[in-house]
């Protein structure tokens, strides 16, 4: 038999860094194995022929599928087509979308196996009793959790054309110690580490064949700081040493925990070179402890002025809307306070149900109602009816296209005021009712609805009011203009940016939410 291992990504720049950990560990197998991956969007009959070019004459195919949120229905449509023209195909699941609730979903009726959790021991195995026998007769198996210095690290089978034309993404460490809710990470029971020295040379053999952008998905990159220290410090020996082509590390934060030490290091970056994504969700202290998250907000506030202030780290902060008891006006007190430490980007995203997290058990008390369907958006609670839930939606994607796009650097000050959250929720609640639109607003449309607005509600002269949307204009032919260098880095920002988290089809889905492992 081939063995393909196949997955549906929301990007071509996103590589599966689940199934080239499949692949890495399949042992005697790994000959037969081949990957291939996708683009969701794309056309289902397309991706199936595709598929079935692997099947030799005569010869089976084993077929393990990537299931996230992102992808589940685009994959279940693809798997029933295959399933129809190749019955004998084998299909195997794993992934986040399949490894919980696993009894109410068409996708896994449709499959021959399913992988829950962990699938580096378990998926070999699990083709190995195919090929060889004794048949398998559970179809749900539960994924043997591996020793991580026993994996066989997966970063070789970044292929040339990735290392070139994608974001490769890397793990220094698994789990979560920490156990907020709405988080599939609050299952883990741990972090565990993988060991640093082994870690480093893979990705010394990454820069060696010119990979220069670096997505960590590590949950918790600061938990460990001399292990941290150890990380940054390999970036910064890179760029002392190729700065005309310098790297780019991406890393999630905890926001609370910035000794001096890795300030010390984080100062050292130049501009361009590296993005902490920083997961704030909400300064409510009643809501953080609902929902059993530990934070200290005093001194999460603090590190990220003193990073806005001392650093050149570019920032993405997140924060979650829906969650349980957090009114709109809470969430508006948290926004405010969140904007006046100045972070590049503020994530506003809009609470998930993924499948398997704790957050379900306020659903009663709360009132918390879920969209049937991925990616599981809330649509009400007791706090926020669906009406005012449905304004914050917009809300959401009007500040993606407005101020986390960068092109209204200096018209935003002026639309947000000293009330940016209410101010914003103005001008979103203006522009939908003059547009019914939320998606395909072309630039110089949104501009001129922006302008209208200053003048209309605010009353700007249209003098004022061009002036400061000129400006906006002229920065971004400028910066457009800028040197071969300069332009290198912002696009590895603005790749590194895409992929940080921003996988699932809606953006609104904080990090957290949104990025897992394949299975």
């Amino acid at each position: 038999m081939t063995i393909l291992l196949t997955t549906l990504n929301a990007r071509y720049a996103h590589a599966s860094l689940g199934l080239r950990y499949l692949q890495a560990n399949m042992g005697a197998l790994q000959a037969q194995t081949h990957l291939q991956e996708f683009v969701t969007g794309s056309k289902t009959t397309d991706l199936l022929e595709k598929l079935l070019s692997w099947q030799k004459p005569g010869e089976k195919l084993i077929v393990g599928f990537g299931v996230y949120i992102w992808n589940v229905e685009e994959t279940t449509k693809l798997i029933a087509l295959l399933k129809r023209i190749a019955p004998e195909a084998v299909v195997i699941l794993g992934g986040p979308e399949v490894s919980h609730e696993t009894g109410d979903q068409e996708i896994i009726r449709l499959s021959d196996y399913v992988i829950t959790g962990w699938g580096e021991i378990t998926f070999p195995d699990l083709c190995r009793q195919i090929l060889q026998g004794p048949q398998p007769i559970m179809k749900i198996h539960a994924g043997v959790q591996a020793e991580l210095n026993d994996l066989s690290l997966p970063y070789s089978l970044y292929s040339d054309d990735d290392i070139k034309n994608r974001t490769l993404y890397v793990e220094a460490s698994r789990g979560c110690p920490f156990k907020c809710e709405f988080c599939l990470s609050a299952l883990d029971k741990t972090a565990w580490p993988f060991e640093i020295d082994p870690f480093l040379l893979e990705m010394e053999k990454l820069h060696a064949r010119g990979a220069r952008l670096f997505k960590f998905v590590d949950r918790t990159f600061n938990l460990n700081i001399k292990t941290s220290l150890k990380i940054m410090q390999f970036f910064l020996d890179k760029l002392a040493a190729t700065p005309d082509d310098p790297v780019f590390a991406h890393f999630e934060v905890v926001p609370d925990h910035l000794p001096d030490a890795l300030k010390e290091g984080i100062m050292k970056f130049p501009a361009g070179t590296l993005q902490f994504e920083i997961g704030i969700q909400s300064f409510n202290t009643e809501v953080q402890a609902r929902i059993s998250r530990r934070q200290n907000n005093e001194k999460a506030a603090e590190n990220i002025r003193w990073l806005c202030e001392n650093s050149q780290a570019h920032l993405h902060v997140d924060l979650i809307a829906g969650l349980p008891g957090e009114t709109v006006e809470s969430f508006a007190l948290g926004f405010n306070r969140l904007y006046a430490l100045r972070p590049h980007e503020i994530q506003f995203g809009i609470l998930k149900r993924l499948r398997g997290t704790p957050i379900i058990r306020h659903s009663s008390e709360f009132g918390l109602v879920f969209d049937p369907y991925p990616p599981y958006t809330i649509m009400a609670n007791k706090d926020v009816p669906f009406a005012a839930m449905q304004k914050l939606i917009r809300f959401a994607r009007y500040w993606d296209l407005i101020a986390n796009s960068g092109r209204f650097t200096h018209t935003l000050p002026t639309i947000l005021g000293e009330l940016p959250f209410e101010n914003f929720s103005d001008l979103s609640d203006w522009i939908y009712a003059k547009t019914d639109a939320t998606h395909r607003i072309a630039l110089d449309r949104l501009a001129n609805l922006v302008s209208k607005w200053l003048q209309e509600e605010r009353g700007m002269s249209a003098e004022e009011v061009a002036a400061i949307v000129t400006s906006d204009y002229a920065g971004d032919a400028k910066h457009k203009q800028g040197s071969e260098r300069a332009t290198r880095k912002d696009t590895r920002a603005k790749e590194a940016r895409e992929a940080s988290g921003k996988e699932a089809t809606n953006k609104s889905t904080p990090q957290r939410q949104s990025r897992h492992l394949a299975a």
